[in-house]
């Protein structure tokens, strides 16, 4: 690995969208990189945290008209809690924490490039935690929300569960939701990030300023639709899980 810190999907190098190695350490005798993801990571949840307790401090004195910092925040979680709610009914005040800080810190991993990182969402290592952290909350819902009897018949769908024909294959679909999201997430995120270093790397110092436009694109509009429909499938797919509950 090369030992470039840059992190960013509009550098000048064409190769800055690759994970680069920034130093190494020995770890139990395994040799341990620390990487540009890394240094994204740590820097966006630094922003986050220090954005979280400059709002603490607001609603320490907050106001029955919010202004300024108080008002966005409020902006911020209204729209969030809205969106759960939409697409979880009576369910929903469970998942507002889960579901908003994972459309934060999505939405502003995929929008790093705008301040110069390498989005953390353009490493797999990143997006297939999360895709697996969604695949536990969903069955943990169905185990807990559905009969064992009900539960049975439904892996066993459309046959009946006598005939459990289609097992293997309800099976394998749940197992593919993990990879089905982070695998989305990820490839969208990269590909805006090749193309954006590319054009850099190509055009070198005549793309100074025109890029922007592309840049609103990549890294503001489809890194919000991405964040949008991670959520929302996240949403559905542990409804789906509750049933009625």
């Amino acid at each position: 690995m090369g030992c470039g810190i840059l992190l960013s999907s509009g550098g000048f190098d064409s190769n800055s969208f690759m994970i680069h190695g920034i130093f190494k350490y020995s770890f139990f005798g395994h040799e341990v990189w620390i990487t540009n993801t890394h240094v994204s990571i740590l820097i966006i949840l630094i922003l986050l945290t220090v954005f979280a307790i400059l709002v603490g401090n607001r609603f320490k004195k907050a106001e029955m008209e919010p202004k300024g910092l108080q008002n966005v925040a409020e902006l911020i979680v209204e729209f969030l809690d809205g969106i759960v709610d939409k697409s979880m009914g009576k369910a929903a005040p469970r998942y507002y924490n889960y579901i908003g800080t994972l459309f934060v810190f999505i939405l502003v991993s995929n929008i790093s490039g705008l301040l110069g990182l390498r989005p953390p969402t353009a490493d797999y290592g990143v997006t297939l935690p999360m895709g697996i952290l969604t695949f536990i909350l969903v069955h943990y819902a169905e185990v807990r929300y559905t009969k064992p009897k009900d539960l049975w018949k439904d892996k066993c769908s459309p046959m009946p569960p006598w005939l459990p024909i289609w097992l293997p294959i309800n099976i394998i679909s749940d197992l593919a939701v993990p990879i089905s999201l982070s695998l989305r997430l990820f490839a969208n995120v990269l590909s805006g990030t090749i193309m954006m270093a590319l054009v850099y790397g190509l055009l070198k110092w005549i793309a100074l300023a025109w890029p922007a436009a592309l840049h609103v694109y990549f890294d503001l509009f489809s890194g919000a639709i991405q964040t949008y429909v991670f959520c929302m499938l996240t949403m559905t797919y542990i409804s789906n899980a509750r049933g009625d509950a």
